[in-house]
């Protein structure tokens, strides 16, 4: 199977505009935002979704929201408040089958939804 676009992202095979990094997790721009903000964390395990999730993953997933509200703080979007996204499945417009999260920032969106 070929590998995902992120997992390439992650590598430096494909390039981003990084915004964090450990040995756990990526974060990046979105190369189509929809706010002033708008990164995408993801980790650099490969896991397809959400549904793919395992017990063993959940440091992992508490490592990556830590990830988020480092990333939030740095970026001083902390404050005025930001927006957590996870599209799980193609129906919920995940198009890219690794977990990722979307930080959303920048404008208030108290009407709009991704």
């Amino acid at each position: 199977m070929e590998e995902c676009l992120f997992c390439k992202i992650i590598k430096g095979e494909i390039p981003s505009t990084k915004i964090y990094e450990d040995e756990n997790v990526y974060a990046f721009k979105d190369i189509e935002p929809v706010a002033p903000v708008h990164i995408l964390v993801v980790p650099k395990k490969h896991i397809s979704s959400l549904n793919e999730i395992k017990e063993e993953d959940e440091i992992l997933i508490g490592k990556i929201h830590i990830a988020i509200t480092k990333i939030a703080k740095e970026l001083g979007i902390d404050k005025d408040g930001y927006r957590v996204i996870n599209n799980c499945g193609k129906d919920a417009g995940q198009t890219v089958m690794h977990l990722h999260f979307h930080i959303v920032a920048g404008v208030n969106m108290g009407e709009k939804l991704i």
